[in-house]
């Protein structure tokens, strides 16, 4: 089986961009993700250092913000366990297309079902990460509700 030439691999290097771009775009929502929860740790870390030495009004409260914490960090690790199989999926896509095209094999089915494989990760993700954001309102909404002062 001879080999493709040049001009018969620049469309497959042009339809290997899509992915490859989607691969960037995905890197940095898994940054933001891992932010994210860097900073739910680190919450957790000072709610729990001085939990024993607060009233018991002020551990309840926190105690309820640890719980809205440990969801927040089930749904960013789901998040981004999501984004990087997606991302995966998307490398795999971008190998595929280059072995269909160099064997001249035509399963269009295969590349397809990756395809759907990457975009329902990313979907998931993306709603993991929405639920995760309505969490931290959640969070805010028990600290304000500890404050005596009025909020303007």
């Amino acid at each position: 089986m001879p080999l493709p030439s040049i001009s018969e691999l620049i469309p497959v290097i042009q339809t290997a961009i899509g992915p490859m771009i989607l691969i960037s775009g995905v890197g940095l929502l898994l940054l933001s993700m891992t932010n994210r929860l860097g900073r739910v740790i680190d919450r957790v870390r000072i709610l729990s250092q001085g939990l024993d030495s607060e009233t018991e009004e002020v551990q309840k409260r926190q105690i309820e913000q640890l719980v809205i914490l440990w969801q927040r960090a089930r749904l960013i690790r789901l998040a981004i366990t999501l984004t990087a199989i997606s991302a995966l999926c998307a490398a795999m896509l971008i190998i595929l297309i280059f072995l269909l095209a160099l064997l001249k094999l035509d399963t269009p089915w295969l590349i397809a079902g990756l395809f759907i494989i990457c975009m329902g990760s990313l979907i998931g993700a993306l709603i993991a990460f929405i639920k995760d954001i309505n969490q931290t309102l959640a969070a805010l909404k028990l600290e304000v509700r500890g404050i005596r002062k009025p909020i303007i």
